[in-house]
């Protein structure tokens, strides 16, 4: 784990991928802010919100139980101030 508060935003692949049924996703804030970090599905609909807080700078890890959904591929996006990113990650059951 990083100690400290990051020099910018950072979003990082989920911990395992694929995974079955839990998944770990880390990332970092420079600044405070409100945190909106989501998942959704290959057609774009939200699917759960992990985050949705004022979270102060630093790092942080998120758990994702994805245990009630199918297999597949996801999407999960983080937004923080003007900063956006999103990348893939595999269900696999």
């Amino acid at each position: 784990m990083t100690i400290g508060i990051p020099d910018k935003f950072s979003l990082a692949q989920n911990y395992p991928n694929p995974f079955n049924p839990v998944t770990t996703i880390a990332y970092g804030i420079p600044v405070s802010g409100n945190v909106k970090l989501k998942v959704f599905d290959m057609s774009g609909r939200e699917i759960i919100s992990i985050v949705s807080d004022f979270k102060d700078a630093g790092y942080y890890v998120a758990k994702f139980d994805a245990s009630s959904l199918a297999s597949g591929t996801y999407i999960y996006r983080i937004e923080c101030g003007n900063f956006v990113s999103a990348m893939k990650m595999l269900l696999l059951k």
